[in-house]
């Protein structure tokens, strides 16, 4: 069963939703947030990123930083920037970029859930970016920004999501980026005990994007938890604010690399060392076409890869996955790149900024960059149900959920 719950928001006044509305904390860095919010006072990014308050140099892990961003989501409320829902709601969140739509449940999930492994994991988390996140969530005592989790589409689910998106929305944003951000609020007590009731017949979340998040949430509901001496497992701090997308709305893009070096070798040892195990010809197309089929920028030149047959295990969902067998048969052998979460010969280019950005980090001082072919959410599903992670940066979703429009506080 999936547990969700209604619950009370805090929401920005229509007027100033699309000042509020800021891009996830972990999509950019402190100077990008410095340049985004300024000028913005009402920019979301002064809770997420609060070291855009602080003079420039102050560590972001600072305990200071902490304490701005709390102080500052209280003066959010304090002026009525965000205001509370007077009723326990569910809300549809809905992103438009382009001709790609999807809608998604906005509601409350369940720490025990993610204990008991029925919310998915997919990839690791970083110790030192889970602990940043709890400190955010103890100090400010909110899920400021929601987790982004995907379910097995349902066909009544979509059916009722259709017939609230058919009304008066709440907000509808056009973002600098050209991507829409919709949102509508369910009050209807009926409504919201059916859609409880038909996730309950869903046997598991899955988290797409936000593992640091979530494990942020949880870990202060544990340390909740061990302070309370009868606890019930109806307080607050056991559920947790996310957007539940059905998977087949979702958009993953590709996940690309970029290498520093050749690792010593010139360019032709080093495509010798390739056709080891893949096919390698020239091309004009720069994205692979399919799974098991790379593309290579290297000396001013695009080469198709297309990974031998035996060169790995088929019916393993690792060692099956596109960013596995580069990995394995590429990166690790022929460019000695043990490690990918810690190498800093390694680099990762998110798919929204194209092959004209593997280019340009090939020209600006990269010995050769490598396009994927896209994860596909059936392959994400099928590493989680089998207990497993997926190597790093396997998966790139867009669009990114947009902070600030919806926030709970405990």
């Amino acid at each position: 069963m999936s547990n969700i719950r209604p619950f009370k928001a805090y929401r920005p006044k229509p007027e100033l939703a699309s000042r509020v509305a800021s891009v996830p904390y972990d999509v950019i860095n402190t100077r990008e947030a410095r340049a985004l919010a300024e000028g913005n006072p009402y920019s979301f990014l002064h809770v997420c990123r609060p070291e855009i308050d602080l003079p420039e140099g102050v560590d972001e892990h600072d305990s200071q930083v902490y304490a701005t961003g709390a102080a500052n989501l209280k003066k959010f409320v304090a002026q009525g920037i965000l205001f509370p829902e007077n009723t326990e709601s569910l809300y549809v969140y809905q992103q438009r970029m382009g001709e790609h739509v999807q809608a998604g449940l906005v509601a409350l999930c369940s720490v025990k859930e993610y204990e008991e492994n029925l919310i998915k994991k997919h990839e690791y988390t970083r110790r030192d970016k889970e602990d940043d996140r709890t400190r955010h969530v103890t100090e400010q005592a909110a899920n400021a920004e929601p987790v982004f989790l995907t379910y097995r589409a349902q066909a009544e689910i979509d059916r009722m999501v259709d017939e609230v998106r058919a009304g008066e929305a709440l907000y509808d944003v056009t973002t600098p980026d050209g991507i829409g951000h919709t949102v509508w609020r369910i009050a209807s007590a009926d409504m919201i005990a059916r859609l409880v009731e038909l996730f309950g017949g869903i046997a598991a979340l899955y988290i797409a994007d936000g593992h640091h998040r979530t494990a942020s949430a949880v870990r202060y509901g544990q340390a909740c938890r061990a302070r309370n001496p009868r606890p019930t497992g109806e307080e607050p701090y056991e559920y947790f604010m996310a957007v539940v997308f059905p998977h087949n709305q979702l958009k993953i893009l590709d996940y690309n690399r970029v290498v520093k070096d050749l690792r010593g070798m010139s360019p032709a040892e080093f495509l010798r060392k390739v056709e080891e195990k893949f096919e390698v010809t020239p091309s004009d197309t720069r994205a692979p076409e399919r799974a098991t089929t790379f593309g290579m920028y290297l000396g001013g030149k695009w080469y198709r890869l297309a990974a031998k047959d035996g060169s790995f295990p088929a019916g393993d969902p690792i060692k099956r996955l596109d960013v596995s067998i580069l990995q394995d048969n590429l990166l690790a052998p022929v460019l000695g790149i043990a490690d990918p979460r810690t190498d800093t010969r390694i680099d990762f280019v998110g798919g929204i900024r194209g092959m004209d950005e593997l280019e340009r980090r090939v020209r600006g001082g990269y010995a050769v960059a490598f396009a994927l072919y896209p994860t596909s959410l059936g392959q994400l599903m099928d590493v989680a149900d089998a207990g497993q992670v997926m190597p790093p940066k396997s998966t790139w979703f867009e669009p990114k959920l947009r902070s600030g429009l919806l926030v709970r506080l405990y």
